[in-house]
């Protein structure tokens, strides 16, 4: 049971709201094996974490994919309409973003550019940050995760959606056909989405990007359990978890565990519930999925978008593709 006098009175930044997360971290911590899912990464502190994780030397995806946008972005705006606004699934900060919208604004006047995400303190950076240096860049900040994209529908047509990042390789192959298929929902034909995928490469690389030598990933992955004690009550001790990741080949994804170091007992308050856990038991944070060049366009195809051209840096470690609601 949640106790709902609990959450009445707890401090909740403006990320998820806290019953939100309650649901979630119940459903996940009571199944065998536990998960959460990684949403919950993205509070104010994990959002931080994650940009200083993006500069590290050992994380290749964000220099990478910023890379193709500094050669390609010129050459991608010339693939879209006239006068395009633009929304962004999983916005962030903006930084990369950032590439693009320079590019339009050669284009046109101006740009309205609807960023989406779990927090709100990212997307308030993001506007901040975007409408000082690209003055004719209007951002309106929406709040929230991919249940509701009707965010979408408020865009001025002809529409651009960006799902870059390789956030799509925290879902589920079936997860990621649904979100995709319910953008294209929200869009009208010539409408379009740029997506970008981490591609399959070599096994060190990929494992080097999520175990850093700083340990900004292990932090950022505990803060999941910091989190949940500061909004929920719990009483976790991090440091009685270690960060685990690896290369699972089966599934062509590295995952994200939390493990525990010693059989324990832990309380969340809030869930009027205590959580058992014995030595070397996990907590399955996080998914990256890498694809394939026909991966990614399988799946575009089959959420509703004809693909008119990808792009990749010379090492193929890292591929937008353009897709357009026929």
């Amino acid at each position: 049971m949640i106790r709902s006098e609990y959450l009445n009175r707890v401090s909740v930044p403006p990320s998820i709201p806290a019953m939100d997360i309650a649901g979630d971290v119940l459903e996940g911590l009571s199944r065998t094996p536990k998960s959460l899912p990684p949403k919950l990464l993205y509070d104010a502190r994990g959002s931080a974490l994650f940009e200083q994780i993006t500069c590290l030397p050992e994380y290749y995806p964000t220099r990478t994919e910023a890379a193709i946008l500094m050669t390609h972005a010129d050459e991608i705006c010339a693939r879209l309409g006239r006068n395009v606004s633009v929304g962004e699934l999983g916005a962030g900060t903006a930084t990369k973003t950032r590439i693009l919208l320079r590019s339009l604004l050669r284009r046109q006047f101006s740009v309205n550019y609807f960023p989406l995400d779990v927090s709100d303190a990212a997307l308030q950076l993001a506007k901040e940050e975007v409408e000082r240096e690209l003055r004719a860049v209007n951002v309106h900040p929406q709040v929230g995760d991919f249940e509701d994209l009707t965010f979408l529908e408020l865009q001025p047509r002809p529409r651009l959606v960006l799902y870059i990042g390789s956030s799509i390789g925290n879902l589920e192959h079936h997860e990621a056909i649904a979100l995709l298929q319910n953008v294209a929902r929200h869009l009208s034909s010539g409408d379009q989405l740029l997506l970008g995928v981490d591609l399959v490469k070599d096994i060190a690389v990929m494992h080097a990007a999520y175990n850093d030598s700083a340990g900004i990933t292990a932090s950022f992955n505990r803060n999941l359990l910091v989190r949940i004690n500061r909004e929920l009550g719990g009483h976790f001790d991090p440091d009685a978890f270690c960060h685990v990741s690896f290369w699972n080949e089966a599934k062509s994804r590295i995952e994200l565990h939390l493990e525990s170091r010693r059989p324990q007992s832990v309380r969340v308050d809030a869930l009027d519930t205590t959580l058992r856990f014995h030595q070397g038991e996990r907590i399955h944070t996080e998914n990256s999925y890498k694809y394939t060049i026909g991966r990614m366009k399988d799946l575009l195809r089959r959420s509703g978008f004809e693909v008119e051209h990808t792009w990749t840096d010379s090492d193929c470690w890292f591929a937008l593709s353009l897709g357009v609601i026929i």
